[in-house]
């Protein structure tokens, strides 16, 4: 576990000195505290402010289907095309340990932005009373960082195919877009609607966590899938070891 770590602080680090890190940070910020003050804006001009510390998850959540790919498209993509990689591969250092310590490092860096939206319910708290709902709240938070976990480990994963960090970026948005959206295909009856539903990754957040239910299933899906992408990642890496 130390060389994860090593790799994981190395790339975490690295993130604080990157201008797409900045730019990623700084585009979410924005226009997060754009669509809060707009609500806020018009819930005071009709007197009346929904307490619900939500209000800024929905689209944070959809924010991050794009912020995601930006930041985890350089993480093996870019040491493979400048040949860093085989480098890093040389030293004693395992394949699962580079794949779960760039994915450790994306996942701190994403945690410390997602921690400062925290500032938006507690202004919403404030101006409210008798306050907003903490245990949903914090149902929903976690939920968040359920879906951030499985989506950066699918950037990961997919980074780790291209030596184009921009043909990383696109392929990762695609497929997540593909995890949003397949939940549509679920409306009917047919097995295979509900197996297309079950694959949603809004459905997984929206139905349960998001509403303040922790659920089990719902729990398992994320890590499971979260495992699952890092388990393909590393075996990518494996394979370019011995090529």
């Amino acid at each position: 576990m130390r060389n994860v770590w090593i790799i994981a602080s190395r790339e975490f680090r690295q993130y604080f000195i990157s201008p797409v890190a900045y730019a990623v940070a700084a585009s979410i910020y924005l226009i997060l505290g754009g669509i809060f003050f707009i609500n806020i804006y018009f819930a005071i001009r009709g007197s009346q402010i929904d307490p619900d510390g939500r209000i800024v998850l929905g689209p944070l959540v959809t924010i991050l289907l794009f912020a995601t790919p930006a930041v985890t498209m350089r993480l093996l993509a870019e040491e493979h095309r400048m040949g860093t990689l085989e480098l890093l591969l040389t030293a004693p250092v395992r394949d699962w340990e580079v794949i779960v310590g760039k994915w450790l490092g994306a996942f701190g860096f994403m945690l410390v932005i997602v921690a400062f939206t925290w500032v938006y319910p507690y202004i919403l708290n404030r101006m409210t009373d008798p306050g907003i709902d903490q245990g949903i709240l914090v149902s929903a938070y976690l939920g968040l960082v359920l879906l951030l976990s499985t989506m950066l480990a699918i950037g990961v994963l997919i980074s780790a195919m291209f030596k184009n960090p921009m043909a990383a970026f696109f392929v990762a948005l695609a497929i997540l877009l593909v995890l949003w959206i397949v939940g549509s295909l679920g409306s009917g009856a047919g097995v295979g609607s509900q197996i297309a539903g079950s694959l949603s990754l809004v459905d997984r957040y929206y139905n349960n966590l998001y509403r303040g239910i922790i659920s089990l299933p719902d729990v398992l899906y994320f890590v499971s899938l979260t495992i699952l992408a890092l388990v393909f990642g590393s075996q990518i890496v494996e394979s370019r070891r011995w090529r």
